[in-house]
């Protein structure tokens, strides 16, 4: 499984556990059937680093509390934000770019833009 492709299953896999009692198997198990590593990272990653995750993001964010934001912006940010802060493996450009293209599939075209602000704010120094 591409990597584009496991981060889109870990959307929809954190959007069923933000819906629904289930446990990360069945969420992810709600989405495909194949075993993806990388997608079982991301989704047990955004769920236990959730806090650290969303206290990074409440800083970022301007004008905006992290509850007022639409699901899937939200979902987005936390996904690409785990991976920024606790993975090291995919270059921090990388991820910005499949965060605005999964916006894009899911969301609309003021969801990148949004994303794409808040995500830039962790590449500058």
């Amino acid at each position: 499984m591409k990597r584009r492709q496991a981060r889109e299953l870990a959307l929809q896999a954190l959007f069923q556990l933000d819906n629904h009692e289930l446990s990360i198997e069945e969420a992810i198990g709600h989405v495909t059937e194949e075993q993806d590593s990388f997608l079982t990272q991301v989704v047990n990653g955004v769920v236990s680093h959730k806090d650290e995750i969303d206290a990074s993001l409440t800083d970022k964010l301007e004008n905006w509390s992290l509850s007022r934001l639409p699901k899937i912006e939200r979902t987005v940010l936390r996904i690409a934000v785990f991976e920024l802060l606790f993975t090291e493996e995919t270059p921090a450009k990388v991820v910005i770019n499949e965060a605005l293209e999964i916006c894009k599939v899911f969301g609309d075209e003021k969801s990148s833009r949004f994303v794409n602000g808040v995500l830039s704010k962790y590449t500058e120094q």
